[in-house]
């Protein structure tokens, strides 16, 4: 990964280049922001021109000596990954058990779409997270010394998933770090790290693309004008981009659900709501706390609909036609009821609390909601 094969982000890139041409590059420096916004890319292009022995003129790393080629085979030496991950046969894992499959999905989902990853890791209901095994691992590897660049990089993607004894481990390499050692994070919500790390921290912020960069990155993609910009006005980021121009099945699906709900609720329909929220909590836990973000925005949208601008919409033709009519049952009296009805049971999933339990609750609240004027 080169700076060159990053679209946008001036500004962190030439922030990035500076510490590594200056040799004033932090022990710990941590990328945040959105996710969907290249932070990881950029931080594997830094970590490649870091040990680039003939950087280019324009700042960039050249791609064609040995330290470029082993990055492109993600076989350099003296960089190490690490990311969140799932147990195996009930035992906690490290990275290095997932290396192959990460390396196929960083290339295969360059803007690291977490689902994909559930995906690649077939196990949608888990939650991938960094074990204390992991910490130990790292502790022992950076005790090594670099053996063949003057820095050894890891590059650490989503700490927020961190347990709380590898967060502990980690905190003691921020705090007492390896001279010839660098952490480049990568998180999409820095407010889950933990404090004392995050303080610790060189952060330089990422900010999303807006709609033209994310259409522009869709074309580049093999997509045409039309789709591009279409999906970029929809999406909020190119993960959530490229499953729309995808016609992605999950989208259609929460559609779907989310129609099936508010009619079933409206009509009183108790006993059809139960077998409604049975099928949603089929979905597994991590579908489920994206198929609550779905409604949140299209409840939303409805919402924004009275003020008759269709500038500001990001829906498709299907949400469209139906939030047409939908939309005068979203109303002052009840949308901030329903987007907090929504939020709390979000968190209760994200709690692993029983979903069948928590969606039934959620759709038994609607059927009052929904009649509210």
């Amino acid at each position: 990964m080169r700076f060159a094969d990053i679209p946008g982000h001036a500004d962190v890139k030439a922030r990035l280049r500076e510490m590594a041409d200056s040799d004033r590059i932090p022990h710990a420096l941590l990328l945040e922001g959105p996710a969907g916004s290249g932070k990881f890319a950029l931080a594997r292009a830094l970590a490649a021109y870091i040990h680039c022995t003939d950087r280019t003129p324009e700042g960039d790393s050249c791609g064609k000596c040995a330290a470029c080629r082993q990055h492109q085979a993600f076989n350099h030496i003296d960089t190490m990954y690490s990311f969140p991950v799932v147990k195996k046969s009930g035992k906690p894992a490290i990275s290095d058990d997932y290396a192959d499959l990460f390396h196929e999905f960083m290339e295969k989902y360059p803007y690291m779409d977490i689902d994909r990853w559930l995906e690649s890791l077939d196990n949608i209901n888990a939650q991938p997270q960094i074990y204390v095994e992991e910490g130990n691992e790292l502790l022992r590897r950076m005790s090594y010394m670099a053996r063949q660049s003057k820095y050894k990089v890891v590059l650490l993607w989503l700490p927020e998933r961190f347990k709380e004894e590898t967060a502990n481990k980690l905190l003691k390499l921020v705090e007492e770090p390896f001279a010839d050692t660098i952490f480049i994070m990568v998180s999409n919500n820095s407010r889950g790290i933990l404090p004392t790390i995050y303080s610790r921290t060189q952060r330089i912020a990422v900010k999303r693309y807006d709609s033209d960069e994310i259409a522009a990155i869709l074309e580049r993609m093999g997509y045409d004008a039309d789709t591009a910009a279409q999906c970029a006005g929809i999406a909020t980021n190119v993960n959530e981009a490229l499953k729309i121009a995808g016609v992605s099945k999950e989208r259609l699906q929460y559609f779907e659900f989310f129609v099936a709900l508010m009619r079933k609720a409206y009509g009183r329909k108790v006993a059809e709501l139960r077998e409604w929220s049975l099928a949603v909590a089929a979905l597994g836990r991590e579908p489920i706390m994206q198929f609550i973000d779905y409604c949140t925005r299209l409840i939303r949208e409805s919402f924004i609909m009275h003020l008759s601008d269709p500038r500001l919409l990001t829906l498709n033709a299907d949400e469209l036609a139906f939030t047409r009519k939908f939309f005068p049952f979203i109303n002052e009296k009840n949308v901030i009821d329903m987007i907090a009805l929504f939020d709390d049971a979000r968190r209760d999933i994200a709690g692993n609390a029983n979903a069948k339990i928590v969606l039934f609750d959620v759709a038994v609240r609607i059927i009052m909601l929904i009649r509210r004027k």
